[in-house]
């Protein structure tokens, strides 16, 4: 094997053939890193394959290797592979999403620190110590008593200064050198360690058949649907002890950053400094130790969003992604892949069993469990017994008609918040849109202020005093007066967390509110700040949108308000319904966790939706076979398959052609059964100043649907008009 094939990040979707150096030939590796010559400059690529022959004549010859240690595991290129084919994106694509940025960059290094130890001289206090003045002696009695130290910490505890060290250091007492110290995420965290809880009949049935998986290697993949606080995490937690008695390593998905705090403490407290955190909220040198951890095999568990999911392990044992049905599994940016689906081909590749869990799950991996590609593990009541939730529907439209006015809160709901406060109970509301008012309409002209660079109102944020665009960023100071006719009357129509907190406040004006949105999560400790305050009781009310709609346990939550329940009902999606009733019963699931039993107040135009009415029963048998017959009626997933194909370009026209023409080159290549929708604007016609065109794809045939679309696009590639394609795709927006 003398000849590499590398690729780069240049989108080409090839690999490129170079001959091995013979100082290299026994070093390089699949994976590695390497220097090559690339047109007249040199270019950072990685190694995909070692093979003995090319079909060209002359290869250049790779410069150097760029770093020993072996990269990628050859599975996550295998793997990597896979999602090149599956999702229709440059291979190259695909490999640099196994690793993080700041490892492919190369440019960031092990953190090192000078250390002050003492030398054999200082091993006793003879003349020769007393001699020394009373500051230096004072150093060497914290370095006997504490140990090696860094010098800028050993400067904080004596009144020595760097001169006196220096002079210490250079007549022999001390030695001073560096040393690798690593960016740990959780320095300022103090865990305490605890101990398997005892599990309830169904979790024991649940775990046995996951360890027989685990000991078979059989790459089982499993759905655990239990009710909110059924204890899914507990058996996460004892199915990765048996996988770490196997000497094999797990990896753990959760949706949101803001779950990760509370997820790897509860991972901590069972195994220590076994378990590393992958996610983005990490500053690029914490990310980048982290990784080198699990690389060097000194760590054995990976805890993060669905990038964690490219942990370098070489032995995974288990794949846990919890809270399976969630939409941020799906990656937005090429490669388009959905997590979810991605772990069970990892598990394949490497023998290792996927655990999902979710008391919503999708529709898609329920409908596997029914057709036997997936195993279904059930837990059907809450640990220890504890009562689900009551849920009360409260019709809006009636309360109008009640009061005579619209009101943000409701009779019923503002009772049971005053309630819960006085018993010293904590409560939680729910809205999932984050600002002030999600309008600015003039009365008198009609006028409604929308973004310039998109197709969207923009939303009014009080405490900036200004107009931002959510989908694009743009913001703009908020008029005093009306832009078209300069009537000082405007008005702001809807509300968001920032109005709900401020009217919260307002009524309640001696409870502790605190919101949690997009807004205040502003800093990578801001989660675990204000979980942590809530969790300590010094905030009565938790107020925000879904970042705290699902796995967060607070036991003495025992009110949780959703405003305006139906808020996705309408969206032209088909997924809409099912979306609405796994949010609602998220939702629902945070209260009545502890000893007291919860109440959960729903606010609703539409209070006889199905999804409503299961959601408030919390009876996902029910919603499931209200919604699968139209799905097969209507032929959507899981009873076929979908590709969305998106245009997208800054002159509508240009984009409307590009997306015409596609359209009618690609189907002669399809199969006959494959139903073409479009090419038709987008709903959301109009981002950060492009203009969206698409077509949605749906047939049988996946592959035959991939290829088609796969030989078509190399002609196709426009530079007015970005064409891109989204397999399985979570949204229709």
């Amino acid at each position: 094997m003398h000849i590499a094939e590398v690729v780069f990040n240049l989108s080409l979707d090839k690999g490129f053939d170079y001959l091995i150096p013979a100082h290299l030939s026994a070093q390089l590796q699949v994976g590695n890193r390497v220097l090559a010559p690339f047109r007249t400059g040199t270019r950072s690529g990685y190694v995909i394959r070692l093979k003995s022959h090319s079909s060209l004549p002359e290869l250049k010859t790779i410069i150097s290797l760029e770093d020993e240690k072996r990269q990628i595991p050859p599975l996550l290129l295998t793997l990597a592979a896979w999602i090149s084919e599956y999702y229709c994106c440059p291979r190259e694509n695909a490999v640099w999403a196994m690793l993080p940025a700041v490892v492919r960059k190369g440019a960031m290094a092990q953190k090192q620190i000078f250390y002050l130890t003492l030398t054999p001289k200082a091993a006793a206090f003879d003349a020769q110590f007393e001699a020394l003045s009373p500051k230096q002696q004072d150093v060497i009695r914290i370095l006997h008593r504490m140990g090696a130290l860094p010098v800028k910490e050993l400067l904080g505890l004596v009144e020595a200064g760097e001169r006196s060290i220096s002079k210490l250091c250079a007549d022999g007492w001390l030695l001073k050198e560096k040393r690798v110290v690593e960016r740990d995420p959780f320095r300022d965290t103090i865990i305490q360690p605890d101990q398997p809880k005892t599990l309830n009949q169904e979790q024991e049935q649940a775990l046995a058949q996951i360890k027989l998986s685990l000991d078979r290697q059989d790459a089982s993949t499993f759905l655990l649907h239990g009710v909110t606080a059924s204890g899914k995490t507990e058996v996460y937690l004892q199915a990765i002890q048996h996988c770490l008695d196997l000497q094999r390593e797990a990896i753990v998905l959760v949706p949101e950053i803001s779950l990760t705090p509370q997820t790897c403490d509860r991972f901590r407290q069972r195994y220590g400094n076994r378990v590393s955190v992958l996610h983005s909220g990490l500053s690029d040198g914490e990310r980048f130790d982290e990784w080198n951890r699990i690389n060097d095999g000194r760590s054995q568990i990976a805890v993060g969003a669905r990038s964690a999911l490219f942990a370098p392990f070489r032995h995974l044992g288990l794949i846990v992604v919890d809270e399976e049905h969630e939409n941020s599994y799906k990656q937005e940016d090429a490669p388009r892949y959905n997590a979810r689906d991605v772990a069970v081909v990892r598990g394949k590749l490497e023998k290792a069993t996927v655990l999902m869990g979710s008391a919503t799950p999708s529709l898609e991996t329920y409908y596997n469990c029914r057709t036997k590609r997936y195993k279904l593990l059930t837990l059907r009541e809450r640990i220890a017994d504890r009562p689900l939730p009551g849920v009360e529907l409260v019709d809006m439209s009636q309360e109008r008609v009640m009061t005579g006015q619209s009101s943000i809160f409701s009779r019923r709901l503002k009772e049971q918040i005053s309630e819960r406060l006085y018993r010293g109970e904590q409560v939680m509301l729910f809205l999932n849109r984050r600002g002030f008012a999600s309008q600015m309409l003039c009365s008198k002209c009609g006028y409604a202020a929308t973004c310039a660079n998109c197709s969207v109102a923009y939303t009014y944020h009080r405490k900036e005093a200004q107009l931002l665009c959510h989908l694009c960023g743009a913001q703009i100071p908020a008029p005093q007066k009306c832009p078209g006719c300069g009537d000082p009357e405007i008005r702001y129509a809807g509300f968001g967390t920032e109005k709900i907190e401020a009217v919260t406040r307002a009524l309640f004006p001696t409870a502790l509110a605190a919101r949690m949105d997009s807004d205040t999560m502003t800093s990578k400790d801001s989660y675990r700040k204000i979980l942590d305050a809530f969790r300590s009781q010094r905030i009565n009310i938790l107020i925000g949108t879904q970042m705290i709609a699902k796995g967060l346990d607070f036991p003495n939550v025992t009110l949780v308000g959703l405003l305006q329940a139906d808020q996705g009902l309408n969206l032209p999606d088909f997924r809409s319904g099912e979306r609405t009733f796994q949010l609602i019963t998220q939702v629902a699931g945070r209260a009545g966790r502890g000893e007291q039993p919860g109440l959960v107040v729903v606010q609703t135009y539409t209070p006889y939706h199905f999804a409503l009415q299961a959601a408030c029963k919390q009876d996902y048998a029910a919603f499931y076979e209200a919604e699968i017959p139209s799905r097969e009626a209507l032929d959507f997933p899981p009873f076929s398959r979908m590709i969305m194909v998106h245009f997208r370009g800054q002159e509508e026209s240009q984009v409307s052609e590009t997306a015409l023409a596609f359209a009618a080159k690609l189907q002669p290549l399809l199969p006959v059964e494959v139903q073409v929708i479009g090419p038709l604007p987008a709903p959301l016609s109009r981002i950060n100043t492009y203009f969206r065109y698409q077509m949605l794809l749906r047939g049988h045939n996946i592959r035959a649907m991939s290829a088609a679309l796969r030989s078509l696009l190399p002609a196709c590639k426009h530079k007015k008009c970005d064409i891109y394609l989204d397999v399985d795709p979570r949204s229709l927006l």
